[in-house]
């Protein structure tokens, strides 16, 4: 890839300094992948701070949210046996457990023995947890709305399919 200087319209920002830096300090290095990676990594930092601040105005951590969320969308009985949640929340069983019993000490989730197998377990939302994570999941969705407006419908339409692209290119490595 040929080294490529700042488009002139664009203001210069920190990633764009360091690949000055580079260029000066490593002429025979091509620094462009850090003007997509770099503004990546530094959008996916600001991006997660954005929503653990709405996570946390339910009094839920992202890992929480996240398996809330999980057991909502899979629908009445809005349950799942633990090792699919597991799965869903790409984290291990142990994690898993740990989340699962903050949850179950607050009352938003409860754990049964699967009626065919009693060694499996089932995790379930409680009416309590299905009326926090409609709230939260409700500002979630507000706040993703907010942060995209910043960018633009246009722009949005654009990025979207790339990104696509882009994860997909990447999950199959």
């Amino acid at each position: 890839m040929a080294a490529q200087t700042p488009s002139p319209d664009l203001p210069v920002d920190r990633v764009a300094e360091i690949q000055q830096e580079w260029r000066r300090e490593r002429p025979d290095l091509d620094p462009t992948p850090q003007g997509v990676i770099g503004r990546l990594h530094r959008i996916a930092l600001i991006l997660t701070d954005r929503l653990v601040a709405v996570y946390a105005d339910f009094g839920l951590s992202e890992g929480e949210f996240d398996v809330l969320a999980t057991l909502r969308r899979a629908g009445a009985p809005y349950e799942s046996a633990a090792g699919e949640l597991a799965d869903h929340t790409l984290v291990t069983t142990g994690g898993l457990t740990k989340r699962v019993d903050r949850l179950e000490a607050r009352g938003l989730v409860e754990r049964r023995a699967e009626a065919s197998d009693a060694r499996k377990r089932l995790v379930r939302l409680t009416p309590i947890g299905r009326e926090l994570i409609d709230r939260a999941i409700a500002a979630h969705l507000a706040n993703e709305h907010r942060i995209l407006a910043e960018l633009g419908e246009a722009d949005t339409r654009t990025l979207e399919p790339l990104l696509t692209r882009w994860l997909r290119i990447l999950d199959a490595d």
